[in-house]
């Protein structure tokens, strides 16, 4: 169930004390946070003596968490982490809560990258947490690439479309490989290199698809989708 952000003021006149803020219904929005841990958030950068894909993330989100908690609940989905070649990943963290930033970077600093990709069914379970069908919410997924557990990404958008009282999903891809051959996920073919098929997620809930290469491309990509307007 959603709360007024009530926080939302105060934490922002703090900050800005002359001038007066009005927040935009889109801030009493809860949100999911799914954030990809697979096998491949282990790999390194183009040079050998770069962080691991996983580690840059983290750094992002620690400067982007604490930005955007005290103006959303939100809660944290991972999928990934689990026996080698597995889908069984999944792992609801915690629902939308208040001031979440400790907890969001303490989950993802524990995380051990190992696994597939079942992004689809990761969404799909972030928008039940968000009851989709009667609540308004956002749903907002980092991946490094495609669905490899055989979900069908672009079906469950078209579901979401239809189905949700009022809610939107975004996608930021974070140094995206992809392969467009993958047998087990035909949608891939809709899109070229280095787009995640998880595209098809924003596209058809009205959402962003924020490509994302560096630390501050990915802390600026949570803001931008997490964060919130304000009209002073």
């Amino acid at each position: 169930m959603n709360r007024p952000m009530t926080t939302c003021v105060a934490f922002l006149a703090g900050v800005l004390p002359h001038v007066s803020f009005v927040y935009a219904q889109d801030c009493t929005r809860d949100a999911m946070l799914v954030f990809d841990s697979s096998a491949s958030m282990a790999e390194l950068g183009l040079q050998l003596d770069e962080p691991r894909r996983i580690d840059d993330a983290r750094v992002a989100v620690q400067d982007a968490m604490p930005l955007i908690a005290p103006i959303r609940r939100i809660g944290l989905i991972t999928y990934g982490p689990g026996p080698e070649n597995s889908c069984e990943g999944i792992n609801l963290k915690f629902e939308p809560i208040e001031n979440a930033a400790q907890r969001v970077t303490d989950a993802i600093a524990l995380l051990d990258p190992n696994g597939l990709t079942p992004l689809t069914e990761a969404v799909r379970m972030a928008s039940e947490v968000l009851n989709f069908r009667t609540d308004p919410g956002i749903v907002v997924l980092v991946t490094d690439g495609n669905e490899t557990c055989g979900g069908a990404p672009c079906a469950l958008g078209a579901e979401l479309a239809s189905t949700a009282a009022d809610l939107t999903v975004h996608v930021i891809g974070f140094r995206v490989a992809t392969d467009r051959f993958a047998w087990d996920s035909p949608d891939v073919r809709l899109f070229p290199d280095g787009i995640s098929v998880a595209k098809c997620l924003s596209d058809r809930t009205g959402g962003k698809y924020v490509t994302t290469e560096t630390i501050e491309e990915l802390t600026d990509a949570l803001l931008s989708t997490l964060g919130c307007d304000f009209v002073g």
